[in-house]
């Protein structure tokens, strides 16, 4: 049975890496056309879309919650009760769109926690004021595509990245080079945003493999008690997302006071794993959706092997990309920038992610698993300490005071500090899902 489920991981992982990694050409469509543009505005995407990711996962991680329920009612049979949890979803994914909107209008807060080069803030605030728009297309395509993956309906998630990524890298780069700079490159990511939105939808109303769960038939008004579960769920969620995304988003905050090409550089390397980060992801988010089936089928022997599958397989991809990673680092950070300065910075760095990758696979894969046993309150205590904790607050301290005999190490002191949260929250997240595996044998 290992090998089935190992097999049923790669065949929904293997799409939802290509679509992942489609969406991703947009970031790094972004990194690599501002990083031959100029330093300045490599800095204020740094920056900015720093703060328009963690906004954007810490909303869309509550509404995850709609994958553990949808797989989970799949798996107990209950396909009637599919379309009524995704319209709640979407009424959930309006609301948020609200505060997601003000948040990035308005992001003085944000900004405050660090002194930022005056040219890199305004251009940030300008970036951030054009992606504020795209926030309800984003929620609401979100939403969409976590019920795609909790049905394993993932070829319209592929079309729709592939088609996205290469009609913006085009728009990007001839609304930057037009003397835009990085409000350009907002301008394209927004745009982009609402036509991915409106082929979810456009799929949702035609697309054959949707048609029996009638997803937009007999529109259910706002339920409370079912808006309560889903936020119940997706709270804790939402607060993992955003304590894992907020902790680099801090970093690029506070790397700001570093000066513009460290920034820049860690900008890099951040992009860089970012990318890393997708196939355990894709894994991951397999895994949950194969858990989930099983434990609403209350299979929990599948349930585990799934969960355990899931692990090796991630391990095994995390060592590829470490491998990669360390034999590749000069021609991979030359691809982005041609500023020696922001090279030398990115070169120094990549170390750290090479050394992560085993431990980000581990606490990733766990974590997902047990959101498809319904488990997110615990993991969320587990992020607030690792990547707050030891990686966020620990990452500043070495960085700005040091620990005896160690210098303040700089931007270097973020990344060692990130490599040994994620260590610890392998660890921890390893515990959970042992535990809860457990009490099923």
């Amino acid at each position: 049975m290992f090998f089935q489920q190992a097999r049923l991981i790669v065949l929904h992982a293997v799409p939802m890496l290509v679509a992942q990694l489609a969406a991703m050409g947009m970031m790094i469509t972004d990194t690599v056309v501002l990083g031959h543009y100029g330093t300045e505005d490599l800095a204020a995407v740094a920056v900015g879309g720093g703060i328009y990711v963690a906004v954007l996962f810490a909303l869309t991680g509550v509404l995850q919650a709609v994958s553990p329920t949808v797989s989970q009612i799949k798996g107990a049979g209950r396909d009637g009760e599919i379309a009524g949890a995704l319209q709640q979803c979407f009424w959930l994914a309006l609301c948020f769109a609200v505060p997601g909107v003000l948040i990035l209008l308005h992001p003085d807060p944000l900004l405050s926690l660090s002194n930022i080069d005056a040219g890199v803030e305004m251009r940030a605030r300008a970036y951030l004021a054009v992606l504020a728009w795209a926030i309800p297309a984003m929620l609401c395509y979100r939403t969409f595509y976590a019920f795609c993956n909790a049905l394993g309906q993932t070829r319209p998630l592929v079309l729709i990245s592939l088609g996205s990524t290469l009609l913006h890298a085009p728009l990007s780069w001839f609304l930057v080079n037009r003397g835009l700079g990085v409000t350009g490159a907002g301008i394209a990511s927004a745009l982009i945003s609402w036509c991915t939105v409106i082929c979810g939808f456009f799929y949702m109303r035609t697309g054959k493999a949707l048609a029996p769960y009638r997803l937009l038939h007999d529109w259910q008004p706002p339920r409370p008690a079912s808006m309560y579960e889903l936020v119940r769920l997706g709270l804790p969620m939402g607060m993992s997302n955003f304590v894992e995304i907020s902790s680099f988003t801090l970093t690029s905050l506070f790397v700001a006071q570093l000066g513009a090409t460290a920034v820049a550089g860690h900008r890099v390397v951040a992009n860089l794993a970012a990318i890393c980060y997708m196939p355990p992801l894709a894994l991951a988010i397999a895994t949950l959706t194969q858990v989930g089936f099983a434990a609403g089928a209350r299979d929990w022997p599948r349930a585990r092997i799934s969960a355990v599958a899931g692990l090796v397989l991630a391990c095994a991809v995390a060592c590829l990309l470490g491998g990669a990673l360390w034999l590749g680092e000069n021609a991979i950070v030359s691809a982005y920038s041609n500023d020696p300065a922001v090279r030398s910075v990115a070169l120094s760095l990549i170390i750290y992610i090479v050394g992560y990758q085993i431990f980000d696979a581990v606490q990733t894969i766990a974590a997902f698993a047990l959101r498809g046993y319904k488990i997110a309150f615990v993991p969320m205590l587990v992020h607030l300490l690792c990547f707050w904790g030891v990686g966020l607050f620990g990452g500043w301290w070495l960085a700005f005071r040091g620990l005896a005999p160690i210098a303040p190490m700089g931007v270097e002191g973020f990344w060692l500090a990130s490599l040994l949260g994620l260590a610890l929250a392998s660890l921890l997240f390893g515990a959970l899902l042992w535990h809860r595996i457990r009490r099923d044998l």
